[in-house]
C-alpha cells in the first residue's frame, strides 16, 4: 500500500470559480479516486487562496474587507466542489492561524539556515497612495512587445515583468505616476538551488508533461534569481521578524506551502504523522502528484522543491506535476471582460456533474490547449454519455424479462477477458496521466458492451424463449455494468454510486473483476442521464 499525497493548485478568492478552474483540477480527483480504488493510504488536499493583491484589489472595488470577500469565495468554492464530486480529504484556506504559524515557522528556519536574507533596493512609490506598489498595482508598458499593461504578466505577450520593468509606471489604484525609492525586504536565495534543481528536473522529467518540462528548462536555462519574501501590505501572513511589521509574507511563498501546512492540520485532526506523506522513510513507498494549470508549472517544478530543500529536513520532492494546458471558450480565451468563463455554480444548476466530469476529463488540455462550445458539450453528452453508456445500462437492467431479479447465468469468457484487459488498461494511462486515453479505454467497453447486447439480441432469446442463452445474456451484460461503476468511479462518480447502489454491492469501489449476485430483488431502474435539448444553453 502506498502513501498517496494529491495537492490540487489553489484558487484565488477574487472571483468566481469557472471551467477552466475546473479542468485543471479534475485529474488530481481522478488520482485520487483510483488510488482509494487501489487500496493505497490517500491524502487529496487543497484550499482557497486568499492573500496577495488580487484579493485586496476586489475589496478596495466594492468597498468591503479582504476577510469578507476571502469568506464569500471560499464559500463558493467548497459548494463547487461539493456538488462536482471532488474528493478532497481536507480543503482549507491559507487565511487560518493555523497555515500562518506554520508558514512563519518555515520562514524562520529558512532564516536560520541562511536562506533568508534582507536587502534594500529601489522600488516603486506612490506618493497620492502612500505606499509602495508592486507588479499588478502597477501600470507599464512592456519591454518586449510595447503593449501597456498590469506589471505581473503581460496581457498580450505574456512576458513575465521583472522588478526594474515597473520602476517607471502609473498607480492602478489612483492613476498617479510613481517614483522611485529605497526599500527593504526579506528575500529568498533560490539561485543556491540551480544545481539540486537541475538534478531534481532531471531525474523527473520522464513523467512531467512537455509543458513542465519546456518551462522548467528554460527558467533553469535563464538562471535562478533570488526572489522577494516579503511586501508592502496590510492582509497577509505577518513576517515574524523585527522591523518588518508594516509587511506580509509574499503569497508565492505561503501559498505553496499550504501543501504542507494543510497535510499537518489534516493528520493532527485525525491522529496521523503528517510525515509520512512527505518524509523519506524506509521500507515506505510515496508518491506525491502536484496538479494544476500551465501558468502554475514553476511554482510546482522549481518554487516548491526549492523552499522545501531550503529546510535541510528529509522532504520528499513532488515528482509528478500534472500541469494542464488551458481551456477556451468557442475558440477564445476565457476572459473577465468577454464574460465567457460562466461560473461553475451556474453550470452546475442547469447540467449533470457527471457529464461535467466527463467533458473535463475526455477533453481534458493535457498536450495542448481545449475548447469548449455548447454545441460540442451537447453532442458528446448525448452521444457518448446517453446514447452508449446510459442507454446500455438502461436497456439491460430495466429489460422487462427480469423483473427487477438477476437471473443466474454464466459469464462470457471473451467479455470477462475484455474487462480484465480494461481495468490494466486503464490502470496503466492513469498511472502516466493519460487520463483522456484511461477514460477512451472505459468508452470502448462500452462500445463492446453495446455490440454484444445487439448481437446476442435478449429481446429475441426472451420471444422465443430460451432461457438458458437470454439468462446468459442479461447475466454477462450486468456484470459488465457492476464493473463500469468501477471504472467509471475516478470519472463519473456519481453514477458509479448509483449503479452500486442499485446491484447491491460493495459501497466501496475496488479495482479489481467484481460480479454482482444473483436473486436479488433490485426493482426499477431509473436512467442515469437525461438528453440535453437545443434550449440547455447558459
Amino acid at each position: 500500500m502506498k502513501n498517496v499525497l494529491i495537492g490540487i493548485a489553489w484558487t484565488y478568492a477574487n472571483s468566481d470559480i469557472h471551467l477552466g478552474h475546473i479542468i485543471a483540477y479534475m485529474p488530481g480527483d481522478v488520482l485520487a479516486r483510483f488510488h482509494r480504488a487501489k487500496g493505497d493510504n490517500v491524502l487529496m488536499v487543497s484550499g482557497t487562496d486568499c492573500h496577495g493583491t488580487p484579493t485586496t484589489e476586489r475589496a478596495i472595488r466594492e468597498g468591503k474587507t479582504p476577510r469578507e470577500i476571502v469568506e464569500r469565495y471560499h464559500e463558493q468554492y467548497v459548494e463547487v466542489f461539493r456538488r462536482l464530486g471532488m474528493s478532497y480529504d481536507y480543503y482549507t484556506m491559507t487565511a487560518t492561524s493555523y497555515h500562518a504559524e506554520k508558514v512563519q515557522d518555515m520562514i524562520k528556519k529558512l532564516y536560520a539556515n541562511g536562506y533568508i536574507y534582507s536587502k534594500t533596493e529601489p522600488a516603486s512609490f506612490c506618493p497620492k497612495c502612500g505606499k509602495f506598489v508592486y507588479d499588478r498595482e502597477v501600470e507599464v508598458v512592456c519591454p518586449k512587445c510595447g503593449a501597456v499593461s498590469k506589471g505581473d504578466q503581460c496581457g498580450n505577450c505574456d512576458y513575465v515583468f521583472q522588478a526594474q520593468d515597473l520602476l517607471r509606471g502609473k498607480c492602478r489604484i489612483c492613476g498617479s505616476q510613481t517614483e522611485i525609492r529605497d526599500n527593504t525586504n526579506l528575500y529568498f536565495a533560490l539561485s543556491k538551488f540551480s544545481k539540486p534543481l537541475k538534478e531534481h528536473f532531471e531525474k523527473c522529467a520522464k513523467y512531467w508533461r512537455k509543458n513542465t518540462v519546456n518551462e522548467t528548462a528554460k527558467f533553469l536555462d535563464e538562471g535562478l534569481q533570488d526572489r522577494a519574501v516579503t511586501r508592502d501590505l496590510n492582509w497577509g501572513v505577518p513576517v515574524p521578524f523585527e522591523g518588518f511589521e508594516d509587511k506580509r509574507i509574499y503569497v508565492w511563498i505561503e501559498a505553496v506551502w499550504g501543501y504542507v501546512t494543510a497535510t499537518m492540520a489534516y493528520c493532527e485532526q485525525h491522529g496521523l504523522d503528517w510525515r509520512d506523506y512527505w518524509f523519506k522513510k524506509d521500507n515506505q513507498e510515496n508518491l506525491i502528484y502536484m496538479c494544476h494549470g500551465k501558468d502554475n508549472i514553476v511554482f510546482h517544478s522549481i518554487i516548491f522543491p526549492a523552499l522545501l530543500m531550503a529546510t535541510k529536513d528529509p522532504y520528499l520532492m513532488p515528482e509528478h506535476c500534472v500541469s494542464s494546458e488551458f481551456l477556451n471558450i468557442n475558440g477564445e480565451k476565457i476572459s473577465k471582460s468577454k464574460g465567457n468563463g460562466w461560473p461553475m455554480l451556474d453550470m452546475l444548476d442547469k447540467f449533470n456533474p457527471d457529464s461535467l466530469r466527463f467533458f473535463c476529463i475526455a477533453n481534458g488540455p493535457e498536450k495542448r490547449d481545449s475548447n469548449f462550445t455548447f454545441e460540442e458539450y451537447h453532442a458528446q453528452h448525448n452521444g457518448e454519455i446517453v446514447n452508449k453508456f446510459g442507454n446500455f445500462v438502461n436497456r439491460t437492467l430495466n429489460y422487462k424479462g427480469l423483473d427487477g431479479f438477476l437471473p443466474a447465468g454464466e459469464m462470457d469468457n471473451d467479455i470477462r477477458k475484455k474487462i480484465e484487459t480494461t481495468y490494466q488498461c486503464v490502470e496503466k494511462n492513469i498511472l502516466s496521466c493519460n487520463f483522456r486515453d484511461a477514460l477512451s479505454n472505459v468508452m470502448q467497453l462500452v462500445e463492446d458492451a453495446n455490440k454484444y447486447y445487439d448481437t446476442m439480441q435478449p429481446w429475441v432469446l426472451y420471444k422465443n424463449e430460451d432461457k438458458t442463452a437470454f439468462n446468459n445474456c442479461i447475466y454477462t451484460c450486468v456484470q459488465i455494468i457492476a464493473n463500469l461503476s468501477n471504472l467509471f468511479e475516478p470519472f463519473m462518480p456519481f453514477s458509479a454510486e448509483k449503479i452500486r447502489e442499485y446491484l447491491k454491492l460493495n459501497n466501496k469501489p475496488t479495482w479489481n473483476y467484481i460480479e454482482a449476485e444473483t436473486g436479488k430483488n433490485f426493482g426499477k431502474f431509473e436512467a442515469l442521464f437525461t438528453r440535453l435539448t437545443d434550449k440547455d444553453v447558459m
